[in-house]
């Protein structure tokens, strides 16, 4: 099945790269460094001791706390970060700068893997979440080099689409050094797809270990104060198309009860800033682009609708809200890192399609810091918690205990990376 798999990745290749250049219309860095995605890629001076791909920017910014440790471990310029998105590939430079070597990662074809690992040389691999590579874990498994699925989770939707090709995904799996999940029901789902039993634990979910940059927490209680801190802010984050829209009419509802109150909105994808912008002006909305906001500069009162254009900056967005809605999930996209308000200590919305972050949904529903809304009650529950600071202050000091009883993954998995074997075990 494998064959057939890799004829069909070499049959739709040149209409990948059609799409990298559709796409590279709106984003340039889709149509840049093209030759990393075949393996063409710098030979370090020395081996990479551990390489860590990370798919895109939840993925890299879950990653970040596993990452630095690498790095105090093993030194600079000997962690290798791979992402597939320029986004995810902005978020990693930005926040690891020359600390790590980076470059994309290449397409599943052998000989685009076969030249990418022998030019890095990587003592072992870590994959985030749920990156199935045949070929590549193939070729790993062959030189004998250690793979871990770190964060790995598989939702209910993902396990029907793998289970459709169930010999693949089992003989994938069977690659695998060790795959290293994030809770039980995720490790039964891998284990009911064919991987090896004893080849799968439960390490628990490394975005609990992620910690807020201190200067982003510093930037969002500055903004805050440009907004007007008697305001009431709340946040709309990483919407995706057919939610801005509907955070906007809530907003308009909002401000019949609440006439001052403003919105946060950030887009998931940068290529979708301008279109945003032009909805928000088309909504009627009095606006300022984050770009375009003198750094201390007060925003006017009747400013209704702050466009956060920029990237890396999130938690300063959250830190500067009242409560925040994490979008994705009021389409059926899956949902985004509910944990990061949470961090912060803020109420957390989101709406029912969650599957992406059913553990951490769960968690913060049952701990009593978050409620789940559609888009015809999210006015409401937002005139209901703004109009309610005591209950806001309960909802994110739960959210912050919850997560801060979680933490641990990162120390779990280096453990599990220290201990892996010269060769993947044989069952």
């Amino acid at each position: 099945m494998r064959l057939v798999y890799t004829f069909l990745l070499y049959l739709l290749t040149p209409f990948v790269l059609l799409r990298l250049l559709w796409r590279s219309r709106r984003l340039a860095d889709y149509r840049r460094r093209i030759g990393e995605r075949f393996g063409f890629v710098p030979t370090p001076a020395q081996p990479v001791a551990v390489w860590v791909h990370a798919v895109s920017v939840g993925e890299a910014l879950a990653a970040l706390p596993l990452v630095r440790a690498l790095v105090e471990r093993h030194g600079s310029q000997r962690v290798l970060v791979t992402t597939t998105t320029p986004t995810g590939s902005a978020r990693v430079r930005e926040a690891l700068g020359a600390a790590v070597l980076h470059v994309y990662a290449p397409y599943d074809l052998p000989q685009a893997v076969d030249r990418f690992v022998s030019r890095m040389r990587p003592r072992c691999v870590v994959v985030m979440e749920t990156e199935l590579w045949p070929n590549l874990f193939r070729a790993l498994r062959r030189r004998g080099i250690p793979l871990v699925i770190a964060n790995a989770r598989l939702s209910v939707r993902s396990f029907r689409g793998y289970a459709r090709v169930r010999g693949l995904a089992a003989a994938t799996l069977a690659d695998c050094t060790h795959i290293a999940a994030q809770s039980e029901a995720d490790a039964a789902r891998f284990r009911a797809l064919g991987a090896p039993p004893s080849r799968v634990s439960v390490i628990g979910n490394l975005k609990f270990d992620q910690m807020v940059p201190p200067a982003q927490r510093a930037s969002g209680h500055a903004l805050r104060q440009a907004l007007g801190s008697r305001r009431p802010v709340w946040i709309a984050a990483s919407t995706h198309e057919g939610e801005e829209e509907r955070a906007l009419a809530a907003h308009r509802l909002l401000r019949q009860a609440l006439p001052q109150a403003l919105l946060i909105l950030v887009p998931r994808h940068p290529q979708r800033f301008d279109t945003v912008a032009s909805l928000v002006e088309r909504a009627g909305f009095t606006a300022v682009r984050r770009s375009a906001l003198p750094a201390h500069a007060p925003v006017a009162p009747s400013t209704a609708v702050l466009l956060g254009d920029s990237m890396g900056e999130m938690f300063m967005y959250y830190a500067a809200a009242d409560v925040a809605f994490v979008g994705g999930s009021l389409v059926p996209v899956g949902g985004h890192n509910v944990l990061e308000p949470a961090m912060l200590g803020k109420p957390v919305l989101f709406g029912p399609h969650m599957h992406n972050f059913a553990e951490a949904r769960t968690l913060l529903l049952d701990a009593g810091a978050a409620l789940e809304v559609e888009a015809h009650t999210l006015a409401d529950t937002l005139v209901a918690l703004l109009g309610d600071a005591k209950r806001c202050q309960r909802m994110g000091d739960a959210g912050y205990a919850a997560v801060a009883a979680n933490r641990g993954a990162r120390e779990r998995l280096l453990a599990l990376i220290d201990a892996l074997p010269e060769r993947p075990a044989a069952d």
